[in-house]
């Protein structure tokens, strides 16, 4: 292998693009850079909706990519291969000529909700979770379903539907293309016929035709075309050979390929993801299954992934709200109160419509709030806490499918740099966390390199792969313990309503 041979991983969140330059030979990140500055706008035009513009996307991987070159101090002539990471479960929707109709209706978007629901009482509770190991819910295919219903100019006009992974690598190779993951991320695919959810894609009405083709996660899936080297200045053919949704590649990022290893991310969202060689499945479908990368038909893997919306998007609200302070600092005061804080708590579900809460909308809000004990500090921490206590609520769902966590991985970012929140979720799960050198765009170039052949093995590929810390059950597990069964109350009770 050459020294002067480069990885480059795009990460496409709801808050940012980012980009990662890897080094080849040594797997070592060399520089990252994400864009914007601040957050990502999303359009909500009524309530439970959330739109993004795609070339938003392109946009600022442009310039997520041009800083992260400039911070590494290289050309862009030693980049080897590309990878594609993605917010899961959004919708693009294409005309012949690869023009986008509308705004990408995005994952936390519900306006599909009452579809989905309706679609598995129609199809059948057991033929849905036989077949697809989902409810077809608040996804992909149910969001094209309300296109159909509800701007049926848009739907006839389209040729082609995207993930935001698909169209980006689309705008990068001119290749329309997804994976098995993407299909099952979708719910268009059915696990047990393994191919197209025909069953489901024929009820919504949905034309074969407008699905792209499958391609396998790590492979040469298109090269880089002369109009797109220009625009992002890297040298036209560089193979794209990598993609994948955001919560199964955090999971490839952390080496979680293997039945038992559990991932976790506390970004915008947050996830719990364990990796099983099972066809698993939840009855109330709060949590759901999907295709893992490294799935193949001689050794199956899937994920099973909870996930909660309200997560790093209520600490970054109660930022905001604080005078935006910044987030060390709010670490540092959330530290300084004591764990329990005197009764107050929060719920953190005002992220759109909640799937381990069966999809209910029951909104953030502060409960017991004293305005004679209770600081900012209380509420910085009372955040922090609550989003704990839903992995925690999310970990007894999976509890229920003989899911059981014996380490959980993630990586060194986001909420896992707040000791209150690693410390908190590792006493609620009785187990240790091990955090991780790594990011999602890390993640996606090197598995750019092992679908490109720079890498024999995932072995190889995480070579430098280092746990930087380790944290342990502690002395406020029976404190933080009681304030969960008091907040659970809580939600039960909202849910009741």
């Amino acid at each position: 292998m050459k020294k002067s041979a480069y990885l480059l991983g795009i990460d496409i969140g709801s808050s940012s693009v980012k980009a990662a330059i890897v080094d080849a030979e040594s797997g070592i990140c060399l520089a990252s850079a994400y864009s914007p500055v601040s957050e990502m706008q999303i359009s909500a035009a009524r309530p439970g909706w959330a739109e993004q513009n795609p070339s938003d996307w392109e946009h600022h991987a442009k310039e997520a990519i041009g800083k992260a070159l400039q911070k590494a101090a290289l050309g862009s002539s030693g980049i080897r291969a590309i990878g594609i990471t993605y917010q899961m479960h959004g919708l693009a929707c294409l005309d012949k000529n690869g023009i986008v109709l509308r705004p990408s209706i995005i994952w936390c978007d519900s306006r599909a909700v009452d579809i989905g629901n309706k679609a598995f009482e129609q199809l059948g509770h057991e033929f849905c979770l036989r077949h697809y190991l989902n409810s077809p819910g608040n996804f992909t295919a149910s969001k094209l379903r309300w296109v159909k219903e509800n701007e049926p100019q848009v739907f006839d006009k389209t040729n082609t539907i995207m993930l935001p992974g698909d169209w980006l690598a689309f705008r990068l190779t001119g290749e329309r293309l997804t994976t098995r993951s993407g299909l099952s991320e979708a719910i268009l695919w059915d696990f047990e016929h393994k191919g197209l959810a025909t069953t489901l894609i024929d009820h919504y009405g949905i034309p074969q035709g407008m699905i792209p083709a499958v391609c396998d996660t790590f492979c040469i899936q298109g090269r880089l075309h002369k109009e797109a080297a220009k625009a992002f200045g890297l040298p036209e053919g560089i193979p794209l050979s990598y993609r994948a949704g955001d919560q199964p590649n955090n999971a490839f990022s952390l080496k979680a390929l293997d039945p038992g290893d559990i991932a976790a991310t506390a970004g915008t969202s947050g996830v719990v993801y364990c990796v099983t060689d099972k066809p698993a499945f939840d009855l109330q479908s709060r949590v759901n299954t999907f295709v893992h990368v490294n799935d193949s038909m001689e050794a199956p893997r899937n994920g099973v992934l909870l996930c909660i919306n309200g997560t790093g998007i209520s600490n970054s609200w109660i930022r905001r709200i604080g005078g935006s302070v910044s987030y060390d600092e709010m670490n540092d005061r959330a530290g300084q109160v004591c764990a329990g804080l005197d009764g107050l708590s929060f719920i953190p579900f005002g992220n759109g419509a909640e799937r381990m809460l069966n999809n209910a909308s029951v909104n953030a809000s502060f409960e017991n709030i004293d305005f004679t004990r209770h600081s900012q500090s209380h509420m910085f921490r009372a955040v922090q806490e609550g989003i704990a206590f839903a992995f925690r609520y999310g970990l007894d769902i999976m509890a229920g499918m003989d899911i059981r966590p014996g380490v959980i991985r993630a990586a060194h970012t986001n909420m896992f740099l707040s000791p209150v929140f690693t410390s908190t979720l590792a006493n609620l799960a009785s187990v240790s966390i091990e955090l991780y050198n790594t990011n999602g765009a890390t993640g996606a170039a090197l598995g750019a390199g092992l679908g490109a052949g720079i890498y024999s093995s995932a072995n190889e590929a995480f070579g430098n792969l280092k746990c930087i810390s380790r944290i342990y059950p502690g002395k406020d597990q029976e404190i933080i313990t009681a304030c969960y069964h008091q907040w659970e109350k809580l939600i039960r009770t909202k849910l009741l309503k």
